[in-house]
């Protein structure tokens, strides 16, 4: 999603995360609108909740599914349990290693210690 990787979402950046799910006429006007809607810089928690709000229709499921998809690029399913860790404890409201080892004793784990995030984006509380 953060196609610069600065740690912030930007108007580009929103631009390939709609396109990646299918929506690609956004127009500059509604990304500039949903930008100005932020307190301040985006970062990955406040872009997911920002986010979610402007697929309205879509259920909350299939919108923490298309989240993990963007972090699977190669569409294998499975995104590396490590860089999963360390996302959700270095990210906007940080999640402790005890919420961390909690959320993953309800995933499914490869031999390689990729995360099939499928079925855990069926569990993850939405709000």
């Amino acid at each position: 999603m953060d196609q610069n990787q600065d740690g912030f979402i930007d108007k580009e950046d929103l631009k390939a995360t709609y396109a990646s799910l299918g929506k690609i006429n956004v127009k500059d006007k509604e990304l500039d609108t949903m930008l100005k809607e932020a307190l301040g810089p985006i970062n990955f928690t406040m872009f997911l909740n920002m986010f979610g709000e402007k697929l309205s229709g879509t259920d909350m499921e299939e919108i923490i599914l298309n989240a993990f998809k963007m972090l699977d690029p190669d569409g294998k399913s499975g995104v590396n349990k490590d860089y999963m860790e360390r996302l959700l404890m270095s990210q906007a409201d940080k999640t402790t290693a005890e919420e961390v080892d909690q959320t993953f004793q309800l995933a499914t784990m490869d031999a390689t210690g990729n995360l099939h995030y499928k079925a855990l984006s069926y569990v993850t509380p939405t709000g």
